[in-house]
């Protein structure tokens, strides 16, 4: 439990404890250098958050803002002010892309940094914020489902166990690629599918030759 009137820098200290975070990726998260968060925990430096960076903090950790230095609202402030924050969660983006193209080795699985969402939005599709990942989509071979450069979330605990038709991140042959898979009539074999008929598909494939990472729920990409 965190008591009131205790320093910013030590609320913030035991919330990155409490949730298993870390100095690097909170400052990541700010669009600030990697030491930022723990250079104003340990050294005082800022002396006090920036006003973008507390509010940030405050809707990530789910607490006031008041808690992390913000000035305490009077009695007579708006009831906005009161609310309670929605929580936001950190989901890590790996360093590595799953191939929708000719197919990319996943040799390099370390976070990358991290994308922000509403808790309460990650529950009510069905996802629990430790279990799932943000990946990059390499190629062409999925679209216009995906295309080059898109972002997916990736639930894990969504896999081989439970699998059925959908688009899911797998390995073949030691290949990361995100790919359509068909249940075939047959139980013994899935189908792994591109959604671009210019790139093959895969049929009748014996479902131990398959590593299933997770299930693709969610994608985001950049407009041009």
């Amino acid at each position: 439990m965190i008591g009131n009137g205790e320093d910013p820098r030590d609320v913030l200290d035991r919330l990155i404890a409490e949730r298993g975070e870390n100095y690097a990726d909170l400052s990541r998260l700010l669009k600030r250098n990697s030491a930022y968060i723990q250079q104003f925990i340990k050294r005082g430096t800022p002396r006090k958050l920036d006003e973008e960076d507390r509010r940030v903090l405050a809707r990530y950790f789910g607490v006031s803002e008041e808690m992390l230095g913000g000035r305490v609202p009077s009695l007579s402030g708006t009831p906005s002010r009161l609310r309670s924050i929605p929580a936001i969660v950190a989901v890590p983006r790996l360093a590595l892309g799953a191939s929708a193209g000719a197919g990319t080795l996943d040799e390099d699985e370390r976070a990358a940094g991290v994308m922000a969402f509403d808790a309460s939005w990650l529950r009510h599709i069905g996802v629990r914020p430790q279990r799932v990942s943000i990946i990059r989509v390499d190629g062409e071979s999925m679209a216009p489902t995906l295309s080059d450069g898109d972002e997916i979330m990736v639930n894990h605990e969504d896999g081989a166990e439970r699998l059925r038709d959908g688009v899911y991140v797998l390995r073949l042959d030691g290949v990361l690629m995100v790919k359509r898979v068909a249940l075939g009539l047959r139980r013994s074999a899935i189908n792994v599918l591109s959604d671009n008929a210019h790139y093959p598909d895969w049929n009748d494939i014996d479902p131990v030759l398959v590593d299933i990472v997770g299930r693709v729920v969610w994608t985001g990409r950049r407009l041009v």
